[in-house]
């Protein structure tokens, strides 16, 4: 059944029953607001909005469950870069009424075991037609502890930059099964310093220097150390983007005890030393790293 034959009203009817919702969750979807109980004095609340459209985030031939998997995560990981715990979700979907209600069925199984897969709630959101591609965006509010929480802008001179998983190869199809380093920042800001940090949305050779810059610092890296997935080369990892690891820094008289007891925590996940934040004299250093760059460029 095509959309236009549905209506909005029977589409959320069959959409809405199936969220889970949180016990801090006093009324969720389907009235006008939602409404949350608000985090303690010692957290503080994160606010992140993110989106993904046809044909620039996704083809129009990928499964939508896939898309809605990524539409979720992709601001889940950036709750990762800031250490912090998501909780709700609203989601707007901007769909032509062509589109078939199995389609925004499918969609809606990948939003929810996303947001399932780390305890968030989806309360509201907004649907609308379009005569143009699908969008859809995701909101999402959460809390950080006020003393573990992480910016772009704390790195300082000297910091080892350090880089979780490997890089490369979102074209081929990573950029739709990727999973957001939350359980990994949680565990990094719970038992070292972490000066700085970002999730790598847009590759390496834009996100690095976003970090350098948002700490007035330069930076310095070893191109052979960079780890690469199967397949990829060096240039992949710098620009291909999508690749949602983790990149922080932290002083180096930690990065011993950190590689160490990383290893025993997240056997499975690499972590690389790639390099070190320098002073801004040495920028010249930067121009060669150029990432994914919105308007400039489709993925």
């Amino acid at each position: 059944m095509k959309l236009r034959e549905l209506g909005e009203d029977r589409l959320l009817e069959q959409l809405l029953p199936a969220l889970s919702i949180r016990k801090d969750v006093l009324v969720g979807a389907g009235d006008d607001c939602a409404v949350v109980r608000l985090p303690s004095k010692n957290r503080l609340l994160l606010l992140k909005v993110d989106c993904v459209v046809e044909e620039i985030h996704f083809a129009s031939s990928a499964d939508p469950a896939a898309v809605g998997w990524k539409a979720m995560m992709r601001p889940l990981s950036d709750f990762a870069a800031m250490s912090g715990l998501p909780q709700f979700a609203l989601i707007t979907l901007i769909v032509p009424a062509a589109r078939s209600a199995s389609w925004v069925k499918s969609l809606y199984r990948g939003l929810r075991r996303a947001a399932g897969r780390f305890g968030v709630s989806i309360v509201g959101g907004e649907t609308s037609d379009t005569n143009g591609p699908v969008a859809i965006s995701v909101s999402v509010a959460g809390f950080v502890e006020r003393a573990r929480i992480v910016s772009r802008r704390g790195g300082k001179g000297g910091d080892d930059i350090f880089v979780t998983g490997k890089l490369g190869g979102s074209p081929r199809g990573k950029h739709l099964r990727f999973f957001p380093r939350i359980d990994e920042a949680r565990w990094l800001t719970k038992n070292f310093p972490v000066h700085a940090m970002i999730d790598l949305s847009d590759g390496l050779g834009a996100d690095l220097p976003r970090l350098a810059k948002a700490s007035q610092l330069s930076f310095k890296i070893d191109m052979e150390r960079l780890p690469l997935n199967p397949g990829c080369r060096v240039n992949n990892a710098i620009a291909d983007g999508e690749d949602y690891e983790l990149l922080f820094a932290i002083a180096p008289r930690h990065s011993q005890r950190l590689q160490k007891t990383w290893r025993q925590k997240f056997p499975k996940l690499p972590l690389t030393c790639i390099g070190q934040l320098d002073q801004i004299s040495k920028i010249k250093h930067q121009t060669s790293l150029r990432g994914y760059v919105h308007f400039k460029q489709s993925r």
